[in-house]
C-alpha cells in the first residue's frame, strides 16, 4: 500500500510569490517609473552607466533602509495581528514618501495587492486589512501590502523581502528600457549585478529597528515632483 505523496508547502508559498512577482499580475506596477522618467526627461540618466548610478546610489539604498524594513516589520506584525503596529507602518510609509506621485503610486500599487489577496486567496488576514485601512482611514502602501502577501502564502521572510527586491529592481529595469537606448541584454546584465547585493541588503534590513526606518535622496524627490507637471510623460510616476 503507497501513500499519498505529501504537499510540498515550500512549493506552495514559492508559487504564489512568483505570481504575485510577475509583470502580468495585476498590481498596475508597470504604469510607474518611481521617479526614473523625471530623472531621465532631465538628463541625469541617459544611458547604462547613468542608469546603473541610478540603482547602486537611490533604489538600492530605499530598499535597505525604507521598503525593506518596513515589510519585515509589517510581516512580524501580520504574524502577531498587531494592528496597532501595522497602522504606524502604513502612515510612517506615507510620511517617508515626501513627492506627492510618490505616495500615490504606493497608495494604489498597495491598495490592488490587498484587494488581490483578499479576492483571489479569499483569505480573512487580507478582508481584516482591508476593512481595518477603511475604517482607520489608514494609506496603503506597497512594502506593507507585500508583506500582507507573503503572510497569506506563508512564505518565510527573507522570501518575502527578497521578492520585494526583485519586483522592484525588475520593474525599474523594465520602465527604463522603455525610456532609454537600452537592450535586453544590458538591462539583464545590470539586473543581475543589482540582484546580486540583495542578500547582504535583506540580512541588514532584517535586523533594522523600527526608530531607524527611512531614507532620504532629494534627488530621486525632486525629479518625482517635476515628473508631475512635465509637458509629456509615460508612466504616472
Amino acid at each position: 500500500m503507497t501513500s499519498a505523496p505529501a504537499i510540498n508547502t515550500d512549493a506552495a508559498w514559492l508559487v504564489g510569490l512568483l505570481q504575485a512577482g510577475d509583470s502580468f499580475y495585476p498590481t498596475g506596477s508597470y504604469a510607474h517609473s518611481f521617479g526614473l522618467e523625471g530623472l531621465v526627461q532631465q538628463g541625469v540618466v541617459r544611458d547604462r552607466a547613468t542608469l546603473r548610478d541610478f540603482i547602486f546610489l537611490s533604489a538600492l539604498p530605499a530598499l535597505r533602509h525604507t521598503e525593506l524594513p518596513l515589510a519585515a516589520h509589517a510581516w512580524r506584525a501580520f504574524g502577531e495581528t498587531n494592528w496597532p503596529r501595522i497602522g504606524e507602518l502604513c502612515v510612517l510609509s506615507a510620511a517617508l514618501k515626501t513627492a506627492r506621485e510618490a505616495r500615490a503610486a504606493s497608495e494604489n500599487i498597495g491598495r490592488q495587492r490587498a484587494e488581490l489577496m483578499a479576492s483571489l486567496r479569499v483569505h480573512p488576514l487580507a478582508q481584516a486589512f482591508l476593512s481595518r485601512t477603511s475604517a482607520e482611514n489608514w494609506p496603503h502602501s506597497s512594502a506593507v501590502s507585500a508583506a500582507l502577501e507573503s503572510c497569506v502564502l506563508g512564505a518565510p521572510l527573507t522570501a518575502a523581502l527578497a521578492g520585494i527586491s526583485y519586483t522592484t529592481l525588475s520593474a525599474l529595469v523594465s520602465a527604463a528600457m522603455k525610456v532609454l537606448r537600452l537592450g535586453q541584454n544590458a538591462s539583464q546584465s545590470l539586473l543581475t549585478e543589482a540582484l546580486a547585493t540583495t542578500p547582504e541588503i535583506i540580512l541588514a534590513a532584517e535586523q533594522t529597528a523600527f526608530a531607524d526606518i527611512g531614507w532620504f535622496n532629494p534627488w530621486l524627490d525632486i525629479a518625482a515632483a517635476r515628473h508631475e507637471t512635465a509637458d509629456s510623460r509615460m508612466f504616472i510616476s
